[in-house]
């Protein structure tokens, strides 16, 4: 943990040097206007620290205004270097060229002004976008034939929250917006796939208070993430739990005797030494087999020793990358990083974007869902 913290603040250390190398390069600023630059990028760089401690020590404003100043700037700063350093690649193909055809392309060389200023103009622009994109909830809709609910069921409606990231950022008026696409969906059960918290949880009691105007037929069920456990995981239990959620903690049940639902934790928590019990296979082997069965699993990796016991698996983590191009290292690294994927054995996973935010309060080319699923009967399906 100590050495993934370290390559993390190393990486963004170096992102705003090299944004300060651009700007000095543009404006040719003197001593002491570099000196203020620095110190501001260095409060930014440590802003992240900064809120959590704050957040321990109780100084829930000054949290709260380090997070909006320090993370919209991180993802101001994230478009920032990857615009001026694509700009930074076509000037080194001009160099080649030149050297390659013995040609001078001097006029087709960016200027250092224009290397400052239009990768600053571009972030701006879509991070102004994007801040609206993170509020702009979808309603994804998925449609799943099976035999194995009952006939006179007919269908049977699921709702997927994922990635809500309550805490100093999204607050009562984000989660408002995700709210009122969930009660748009009228699901017979509603399911959240991890990270339905972030940060420090004190005075959140009117938030969780929110989700009992949610009151499916089935219930409510809710798995942990990576910022359960790191939020303080008694903390974000008692959150979850005050929501109206009953916590699937590697355990599963069959809901009035029509869908198992099965939630497993995530990882994180065997790291930090806080989870046990059965493994996903064995969980997965002690449901009533002629039943569908619902995995609930934070990240989006499919164990290959699972195939075929359950119907269908529904994740989240990835956000699509959140902040494009971020998503190009997502789709690398995932099997799957949004949508539906149908996999051997009749069975499929389905990622959702996401419904809230994660560090910066910013989406782009990767908006936020909720997920609406519906199992239909067909005999003919299995």
């Amino acid at each position: 943990m100590y050495l993934f913290f370290v390559t993390i603040f190393s990486i963004y250390g170096g992102m705003h040097l090299y944004a300060f190398l651009r700007a000095r390069a543009a404006l040719d600023f003197g001593t002491g206007t570099g000196a203020a630059l620095a110190f501001f990028m260095l409060i930014m760089t440590f802003a992240p620290f900064i809120v959590r401690a704050s957040e321990r020590q109780g100084l829930e404003i000054l949290a709260r205004v380090m997070s909006y100043t320090g993370y919209i700037w991180m993802g101001m700063l994230f478009i920032f270097v990857v615009s001026a350093f694509t700009f930074d690649i076509f000037r080194l193909l001009v160099l080649v060229a030149e050297s390659v055809l013995n040609k001078d392309l001097t006029h087709m060389k960016p200027s250092t002004s224009f290397l400052f200023f239009v990768p600053l103009i571009m972030s701006v622009l879509i991070s102004t976008y994007g801040y609206f994109e993170a509020v702009n909830i979808k309603l994804e809709k998925v449609t799943i034939k099976t035999s194995k609910i009952p006939e006179d069921i007919g269908r049977l409606r699921i709702a997927q929250i994922s990635d809500v990231h309550i805490g100093l950022i999204v607050r009562e008026n984000r989660l408002k917006r995700v709210l009122e696409r969930v009660k748009a969906a009228e699901p017979d059960i509603l399911v959240s796939t991890g990270d339905l918290v972030d940060g420090q949880l004190d005075n959140l009691l009117d938030i969780s208070e929110m989700f009992m105007e949610i009151d499916p037929k089935y219930g409510k069920y809710a798995i942990t993430g990576n910022h359960e456990f790191y939020a303080g995981l008694d903390h974000a239990l008692g959150f979850i739990e005050q929501a109206g959620f009953t916590v699937l903690r590697n355990k599963g049940v069959t809901v009035q005797d029509l869908i198992n639902i099965v939630g497993v934790d995530d990882p994180t928590g065997k790291r930090f030494g806080l989870s046990r019990g059965m493994t996903e296979k064995e969980l997965l082997s002690r449901q009533p087999s002629e039943k569908f069965t619902l995995l609930l699993k934070h990240r989006p990796f499919v164990d290959k020793d699972s195939i075929g016991l359950f119907d269908l698996q529904l994740s989240g983590h990835t956000h699509k990358g959140q902040i494009f191009p971020f998503s190009l290292i997502t789709k690398m690294y995932y099997p799957k990083q949004a949508g539906l994927l149908r996999l051997q054995e009749n069975a499929s996973l389905y990622v959702s974007r996401g419904s809230g935010t994660w560090g910066p309060p910013i989406r782009f080319l990767a908006p936020p869902e909720v997920t609406l699923i519906e199992l239909v009967y067909d005999k003919n399906a299995r």
